[in-house]
Formats: structure tokens, sequence, C-alpha cells
């Protein structure tokens, strides 16, 4: 098993006709994604590849194609209607990519989602990577922008706000023999559509998943909150990495949720309530595999 997606999982594209969404998208179908529709207003008809049908609306998608999960790659100012378009038509998943959507544009989204089946990841994430059993990882499920053959299949769930940091840690576990379930970037933004701790419990319902790596960062709460649910609820081990310990006082982290208000939100706080909690926290990110493997032996 895995989380969210698999290798069956019907993909659509919103923004394949873009550079930055067609290029990933022709990455995802190299990689063995059933990736099956995309959508650009205008441009219904037309081919993606020789191969993929492109279609105004996500509604028609779905219908035409059994697209399930839809991948955002629309920019900035369109990308939240883009996001409620998926919602509207029934997705089961929405993972937004896009960088910069206006943070009163999420909380229109936060707001129009409540009560919706619809899960959102991200946005301002890497996406998700459930890896295949094919050489470098080929026929599983890619969406998004991670880079698909440093995966490698096996009983490993990685959860992070950092985009580079989630390779680091697929890079570190492959190298050292162990394969992911699932990875699944959430994003660096102050309103995403789905926590660290979600994802934890997910993990921790998955039968394929042994053990977790959990990558957070300076700003908000998140890490905590997860901490606190982990005390309560988890069993498998989990090892954390919270980067910007070493960033100067006052100064912005890149992403827009890296933000320390009220001396809340600091490194230091989050690692002490990662560890009151039973997670092992690695003081770099170099030794992030090295870490939870430490569990699994001893």
């Amino acid at each position: 098993m895995s989380i969210l997606v698999n290798e069956s999982t019907r993909v659509l594209v919103q923004g394949i006709t873009g550079s930055f969404g067609g290029r990933h998208a022709k990455l995802s179908l190299d990689y063995g994604t059933q990736v099956v529709a995309g959508v650009t207003p205008g441009k219904g008809g037309q081919l993606f590849e020789d191969q993929v049908p492109i279609f105004d609306t996500v509604c028609e998608a779905a219908a035409e194609t059994g697209a399930t999960v839809s991948a955002i790659f629309v920019p900035p100012p369109f990308a939240a209607d883009a996001i409620l378009e998926s919602v509207d038509a029934g997705l089961d998943l929405v993972i937004a990519i896009t960088e910069g959507i206006p943070v009163v544009d999420m909380m229109k989204v936060r707001e129009a989602m409540k009560g919706t089946p619809t899960r959102l990841i991200g946005p301002n994430c890497p996406g998700l990577v459930t890896p295949g059993t094919g050489p470098q990882s080929h026929g599983g499920c890619r969406i998004g922008i991670a880079p698909g053959y440093i995966h490698k299949r096996g009983s490993i769930g990685v959860v992070s706000r950092s985009g580079t940091l989630t390779y680091e840690a697929v890079f570190q576990l492959t190298q050292l023999g162990y394969g992911q379930s699932t990875c699944v970037g959430i994003g660096g933004d102050p309103i995403n559509g789905t926590s660290h701790q979600e994802v934890l419990a997910m993990f921790e319902a998955d039968p394929e998943t042994e053990a977790v790596i959990m990558i957070g960062e300076i700003g908000g709460s998140a890490e905590e909150e997860a901490a606190a649910w982990y005390r309560e609820h988890g069993s498998k081990p989990v090892a954390a990495f919270i980067a910007g310990a070493t960033a100067p006082p006052g100064r912005r982290m890149g992403h827009a949720g890296a933000i320390i208000s009220g001396g809340q939100g600091t490194a230091e706080a989050k690692k002490a309530a990662l560890a009151e909690a039973g997670i092992a926290v690695a003081e770099s990110p170099a030794d992030m595999a090295s870490t939870l493997v430490s569990l699994l032996s001893s």
C-alpha cells in the first residue's frame, strides 16, 4: 500500500500547456504515472505529447478520463480559481505546486473547501511520489516536481515542508538501502491544505509504512501540533529535522510560513516538543536518514 496515491491513480494536470507544467507532466509520463488529461481553457481538443487529451474544464476532463487527482501548475493570480475548479468537480485530491499564491486567495480557498470531500496538498510544494518497482523506481506515481529516479520502493514515509530537503532525505534513504512508501511535500506557505499531523496519521494507518522522516522548519506551530498528536497516537519510529536553526534573528526565510513571531515557532521550541514526544531529532540535514536508521536498528 501507500498513502494518497498509487501506480493506478489517474491524474490530470491544470496548466499542462505552460512550459513548467508541460515539462513536469512529460517527466511524470516518462516515470510511468497515469497522466490521463490536461486542462487549459481555450485549448480543449488538442493533445499533449501526442497522447494526453487536453480539455477546457476540469469537470469535462474528469468525466471523460476518470481522473481523480489534479496537479496545479497555474500562475499565482489564477491558481486559487484552478484549485476551486477541481474542488467543484469533486476530485479526491488537488496538489498545488504553484508558488506565490496570495494569502488572501488561500484564505478564500480554505473557507470554500470546508465540508467538501477534496483534500488539498500545498500550495508551494514539490508534490507526491509513490515509487514504482521498476528501474530508478519507474512505474510509480510522480505528481509534481520531485526527481523520480532518486526514489526506491520501500517502507519509509517522508513528509516535509521543504522540497529540497525532501529530495535530500529520499536520496539519503535510497543510498542506505531503504525505500519509501510515499513522499509527501506539504509546502512552506502559512496557509496550506494538509498538515504534518494529518500525514503522520495516514502513515500510522498504512500497513506498508514502517517508519517516517518528518521535516519541518521555523515558523508556525504545525510541528508542535504533530508532536502532540504523535505522543498520544504514534507507534512507528519517527526521525525529524527542523530547518532554520541557524537563521539570524529577524531574517526572513524563503518560505512564507517560516516567520517567527513573539518567540513562537523557533527551531529550539520545535525540537524540544518533538523530543519530548519521543521523536528522534537530527541536528544536521546530513543526518536525517542515519538518525532514522539508528532507530530501526536499536
